[in-house]
């Protein structure tokens, strides 16, 4: 009991990281976009940690978990009612998925990842999109779309039959993410301004970089709960060298992206440096307790590369991605998940085809099903905000307010 106790209350503590890590993807989304749809980010973000939740509750923990997904297809309890059926005393032990934690403590550790793949969208997609239609795409995401894909892995479904692996998400929650984000902009279109006539891209700086800055510390803050907390207990050994692999390759991430970008562009670019640090973590997510100190800082120094190369491609295909989500969450998702099968306990070349395949199944249903809920919403809703719109701000339009009220309205800011 003493020892369930221990390692309850690490998942527990973990779990109120994860939930701050909601702050840092405010934070950064936030600096990195303009004065003028300050709020719009914020509400967004808000909006998603509470909705994500609630339709965790009621749908998205019984479609992930315990996996039997009809052999296929309606998982076990599916109809449960609010899918939380174990008793509120102690009796709810009985119902734990291993012996370490609680029934209750796996849900809210399992739906706080949840609200993260939304959140990954909420970035890409700013400054141009309808609340409405976001709200309602992020709810369909998470309540559906986010579990089965999880179910396959971590719900004992087919890919873990196969012997996929991802530890903590490199592929089920920030490439599941990073591929709704890349049909999202791919639909939206890019902000005005973004592309001129002669089909050059012009940067638009963000309105508070120290702002941005503090949500990524607060990000690397939060991979402590993220990785330390899907080791699923508190074991000293295994906990300590994941918490020291997710540290490295953020470190190797971040002066990686910094001194590629400082060749390529010839100026010490901070948001790139940032940007490096989430994508080494990405990048280590998938395979965190497997590998060795060495092993992830090439992790993280690969990750750091495809950062600066990954939102070049963005700009270059007229993508339009104001925080570089795909970048980050996609394209260093993918790398961490294969490179599960070239570092680490477990590489090897089987293992490497395996991971390939569980990240093209995962791309593929990702991209349809994005696609799909986008399209309809499209040509109902709507996606887009009207010029006017997005010129004078979606804070005046869509909230009636403004983020920095002694400064009024800031059409550029």
């Amino acid at each position: 009991m003493e020892l369930l106790t221990t390692n309850n209350v690490w998942m527990m503590v973990c779990t109120v990281l994860v939930f701050f890590m909601h702050l840092g993807f405010s934070l950064l989304e936030v600096g990195l976009t303009r004065q003028k749809n300050a709020i719009n980010i914020l509400f967004k973000n808000v909006f998603i940690i509470c909705a994500g939740l609630l339709t965790y509750a009621i749908l998205g923990f019984n479609l992930m978990y315990p996996g039997s997904f009809l052999a296929g297809i309606i998982p076990d309890h599916f109809f449960d009612l609010f899918g939380l059926n174990a008793p509120i005393t102690d009796g709810a032990l009985d119902l734990a998925y291993n012996n370490g934690y609680t029934y209750w403590t796996d849900f809210l550790f399992q739906g706080m990842f949840a609200a993260t793949a939304a959140t990954i969208v909420s970035g890409a997609v700013a400054e141009r999109i309808k609340l409405g239609s976001f709200m309602l795409f992020s709810i369909i995401y998470i309540a559906i779309i986010y579990p089965i894909i999880g179910s396959w892995k971590w719900g004992g479904g087919f890919l873990d039959e196969i012997g996929f692996y991802d530890f903590a998400g490199s592929s089920l929650v920030h490439s599941v993410g990073g591929w709704g984000a890349l049909i999202a902009i791919y639909l939206l279109g890019a902000r005005l301004g973004k592309f001129g006539k002669d089909g050059r891209s012009h940067a638009i700086p963000g309105h508070n970089i120290p702002l941005a800055t503090a949500g990524v510390f607060i990000l690397w803050l939060g991979w402590f709960g993220f990785n330390g907390g899907s080791v699923l207990s508190a074991d000293p050994s295994l906990t300590s060298i994941t918490l020291v692999t997710t540290c490295l390759a953020a470190a190797s991430g971040g002066l990686a992206a910094f001194l590629v970008s400082t060749i390529a562009y010839k100026n010490y670019d901070l948001t790139m440096f940032l940007n490096g640090i989430l994508g080494g973590l990405v990048a280590i997510t998938a395979g965190a307790d497997l590998m060795s100190p060495l092993e992830a800082v090439l992790i993280g120094l690969i990750a750091g590369g495809v950062i600066v190369f990954g939102v070049s491609l963005i700009d270059k295909l007229k993508l339009d991605d104001p925080v570089g989500a795909v970048a980050v969450h996609l394209a260093c998702g993918i790398w961490g998940t294969l490179a599960v099968g070239i570092f680490g306990t477990l590489a090897g070349l089987d293992q490497f085809l395996t991971q390939l395949t569980g990240v093209g199944i995962i791309g593929a249903f990702s991209c349809i099903s994005a696609y799909i809920i986008l399209s309809v919403i499209k040509s109902t809703m709507g996606l887009r905000m009207e010029e006017k719109e997005e010129t004078e701000g979606l804070d005046t339009h869509e909230h009636g307010m403004n983020a920095y009220a002694e400064f009024g309205t800031a059409q550029n800011r």
